[in-house]
């Protein structure tokens, strides 16, 4: 039987591509009704007590995380105030500045109809999945969760109020905020959607041709230029000794047209978000040259946010909202929900794409288009900590690739877009001030040590950057 037209089948209308009646091809309705299994055997486990408690759990590390991202720094805290004292304390802090999301008396909903846009890529699993799930309508909500083709246009939505809500590439509301590239509207990030994620994939042609030093003349493409790809990309090449400005060529192309541009030709690789370095290989066009985890690993990609207008007018509904995401991010998190996972975003309304494609991603088990087959569980992760540190980082390389002049208030416009707790406020107002080191988390980047609160002598150690 054919998929398209069946005119001898009396049970099926000649111009209808599926029996259901709708106006998708077969393939799709199976797709979906395989997804719709999925969700609700994901849904299933959601409400087991055994989820509930490890979702908690979850929630309540990641703030503890934030309050102290040293560990010895807990142990030290824990050691001098007590376990009872240190919960009590914890559980009496916001989350997030005027955030109500760990509080047992939920408030009353401002806003319960919301649209949310997202672009059709893994790292905005969480906030996907959160729809089919259920995890949105539990709070009170009511949520359109939006395919959007591109990042600009994201940002012009949100921008314009369009959108309460959104998946934004994690550099873009510091961007925004700034008022790069677009007019400045301070916007927040909530939680980072995903870590890791993302790869430099090359065409075919080139699998000799692995040595970044002889790629002088190549032609990349990204998904925009305030994204963790431009800043990652310019990075690896500069630490192999080309100037990204005048040595290569970096080409802004939405991800959904990265495989495309890349079988046409018109680019040599990418460093773009899943799937779509893993469906280059599925597709017999490119290979994975490097995972950026090999680069930084656990380092954020993308990232839930909205306007700091927004959840001032309306800090109960955000505060449902972040509970949504959080609980999804913590189903994310757990290797043995991946695969299903991948056949609940797989159908043409989340991200359009063959299961198979997105369950090597998730799983992190998956041909690498040179013959053979890596296993990597953390290839993509889902850590919600939004870092002021990683802000900081994301400021040094706006500056290092002139995005943006002058001097930069570095701490100042992180922990006003970066939202994370103030618990060291909230405990010194309890009387429990406790004296330690800084609260900002340090990261390596390609072997090199980056301490955030030396961003300035940490600029000034690059040999290659824009000149001024």
């Amino acid at each position: 039987m054919s998929e398209f037209f069946d005119p001898y089948n009396a049970d099926r209308p000649l111009m209808m591509k599926c029996t259901c009646g709708r106006d998708h091809t077969l393939a799709d309705h199976h797709a979906e009704v395989v997804a719709d299994e999925a969700a609700r055997e994901l849904r299933a486990r959601s409400e087991t007590a055994e989820f509930e408690a490890y979702s908690n759990e979850f929630i309540e590390a990641t703030l503890v995380k934030a309050i102290f991202p040293h560990d010895e720094e807990r142990r030290r805290f824990l050691r001098a105030v007590g376990k009872g004292t240190a919960m009590a304390a914890i559980a009496s802090v916001l989350p997030v500045a005027s955030l109500q999301a760990m509080a047992q008396d939920k408030g009353a909903l401002e806003k319960t109809n919301l649209k949310i846009g997202f672009i059709p890529i893994t790292c905005a699993t969480p906030l996907i999945m959160a729809h089919p799930l259920g995890f949105y309508s539990k709070q009170g909500l009511n949520v359109e969760v939006t395919k959007t083709a591109g990042w600009a246009l994201v940002r012009d939505k949100m921008i314009n109020k369009e959108y309460d809500a959104s998946h934004f590439l994690s550099p873009m509301p510091l961007a925004i905020s700034m008022g790069l590239g677009s007019n400045a509207t301070p916007m927040n990030v909530a939680t980072i959607q995903n870590i890791n994620g993302q790869a430099i994939t090359l065409s075919l042609k080139h699998k000799d041709n692995r040595d970044p030093k002889n790629w002088k003349g190549f032609k990349f493409g990204i998904p925009f230029d305030y994204s963790m790809h431009n800043f990652l990309l310019r990075y690896y090449l500069a630490e192999a000794g080309l100037n990204p400005d005048t040595d290569v060529q970096l080409r802004v192309i939405p991800p959904a047209e990265m495989v495309a541009n890349l079988r046409a030709g018109n680019i040599d690789g990418f460093l773009g978000p899943d799937p779509f370095n893993q469906r280059a290989v599925f597709d017999e066009v490119g290979f994975i040259h490097v995972l950026t985890k090999d680069l930084w690993n656990g380092h954020p990609c993308c990232a839930f946010g909205t306007s700091t207008e927004f959840i001032q007018k309306n800090p109960n509904t955000f505060a449902a909202l972040y509970r949504a995401v959080l609980n999804a991010a913590a189903m994310a998190r757990q290797p043995k929900n991946r695969e299903l996972i991948a056949k609940v975003i797989a159908p043409a309304q989340y991200l359009n794409q063959p299961e198979a494609v997105l369950n090597q991603v998730l799983s992190g088990k998956f041909a690498d288009g040179l013959g053979k087959v890596q296993n990597v569980p953390d290839r993509a992760d889902f850590d919600p900590m939004p870092w002021q540190s990683m802000a900081v980082w994301m400021l040094t390389q706006m500056k290092r690739w002139g995005y943006v002049k002058g001097d930069v208030d570095y701490k100042a416009i992180a922990e006003k877009v970066f939202l994370i707790t103030d618990a060291r406020k909230h405990m010194k107002d309890l009387g429990m001030e406790f004296k330690a080191g800084p609260t900002y988390a340090k990261h390596t980047i390609m072997g090199k040590a980056f301490d955030p609160a030396k961003p300035e002598e940490y600029l000034k150690s690059f040999a290659i950057a824009k000149a001024a």
